[in-house]
């Protein structure tokens, strides 16, 4: 199975997972069954503005770019990459906003809810 590695030292990683979205994403992996061992990370064709985030927990597949950041995994399909390069996924607990926040620089315009994008 060729998987490709996300991190290259001289390189910024393909998607940052901050402190709190690995919190999150480990309390999560947790509570699954133990077959997932990563947390997919895609981008299908939908949402109000074109194209939606879509988060998953998964085992790697044979062409999936993979990342690991302190002990997260993160699996990206190769078609993703190109709309998720440079994104970081953030986790807020507030009152009012609780969930993941993808910050998409490669985004031109995001719908209110935060979960579609265009490019």
């Amino acid at each position: 199975m060729a998987q490709a590695q996300l991190h290259d030292p001289q390189q910024q990683p393909l998607v940052k997972v901050t402190p709190a979205a690995q919190a999150e994403i480990r309390r999560q992996l947790t509570r699954q069954n133990a077959d997932k061992t990563g947390i997919r990370l895609a981008v299908k064709g939908g949402g109000c503005s074109g194209l939606s985030y879509h988060l998953d927990y998964d085992q790697p597949a044979e062409r999936d770019h993979i990342l690991e950041q302190d002990g997260i995994r993160v699996l990206i399909d190769r078609k993703s990459a190109i709309y998720l390069k440079g994104m970081t996924l953030d986790f807020q607990d507030g009152l009012n906003d609780r969930g993941f926040k993808f910050i998409n620089p490669n985004a031109s315009n995001t719908c209110g809810c935060g979960e579609s994008f265009s490019v």
